[in-house]
């Protein structure tokens, strides 16, 4: 009887499933198998996804995936880019059963549930984006985005998360992650994770950011106190 209840409950919250209704960001509280608390984020982009999972009091970073995503009736099906933790999965897809309301999906048969963080509002920099140059001694020096060597970025409406990964050689190169803010031209972020030192955990960093033909213009002191000026492109 338990289990029929849960697939009817499932059913109804699958009831007029669409793409659009993921955009934004999910989080999930839980365990690993020590006992140790642990917090898992996931972002939702249009195509693009990122999970990533932290200890949720010392923010020490456990592991991350992401990929392209796309929606089938109640079927998700994931193209794996990058995986911290189980690099043989790149390229390889992924499906499995979702459902979800306006507060909580899941995936289907599993016992982890996520509760929404938002829909994708209010910061303005929300999607998904690769790095695709730099600023310096006011020259402006581009890259080639279609490289398998990227560094991505996604942002929901609060919540932000870079990864660095090469899909070639499946090698993932770090990661980091929090919450952010747009307010009058300035760019905030709140680190709750950075898997190349968890020093940093906890910092606030501040930049200068404006839009211009389309690309993010993110510029300031790095978090070792360096001036930068990046240039990152909406990834179609």
């Amino acid at each position: 009887m338990k289990k029929i209840t849960v697939l009817l409950i499932c059913a109804c919250l699958s009831a007029g499933l669409n793409a659009q209704s993921f955009i934004g960001a999910w989080e999930s509280y839980h365990k690993s198998e020590n006992g140790d608390p642990l917090k898992s984020v996931v972002i939702f982009g249009d195509g693009y996804q990122v999970i990533a999972t932290h200890d949720s009091k010392t923010g020490k970073f456990i592991r991350t995936e992401g990929g392209t995503w796309k929606l089938t009736g109640d079927t998700m099906t994931e193209t794996v880019e990058f995986d911290s933790k189980y690099p043989d999965k790149v390229g390889k897809e992924v499906s499995f059963k979702v459902f979800i309301n306006d507060s909580v999906m899941g995936i289907v048969g599993r016992d982890r549930t996520y509760k929404r963080i938002d829909h994708g509002e209010p910061g303005k920099l929300q999607g998904t984006w690769l790095f695709s140059g730099r600023v310096r001694d006011g020259k402006t020096q581009m890259i080639d985005t279609s490289r398998p060597r990227k560094t991505m970025k996604i942002l929901s409406g609060t919540r932000f998360q870079w990864i660095a990964y090469n899909t070639e050689t499946k090698q993932f190169m770090g990661t980091g992650g929090g919450t952010y803010t747009t307010t009058n031209g300035e760019y905030g972020e709140n680190i709750e994770f950075f898997s190349r030192d968890d020093s940093r955990v906890g910092a606030s960093l501040k930049f200068d950011y404006d839009l211009v033909d389309g690309n993010w213009h993110h510029s300031g002191l790095s978090s070792k106190g360096e001036p930068i000026h990046e240039i990152w492109s909406k990834r179609e």
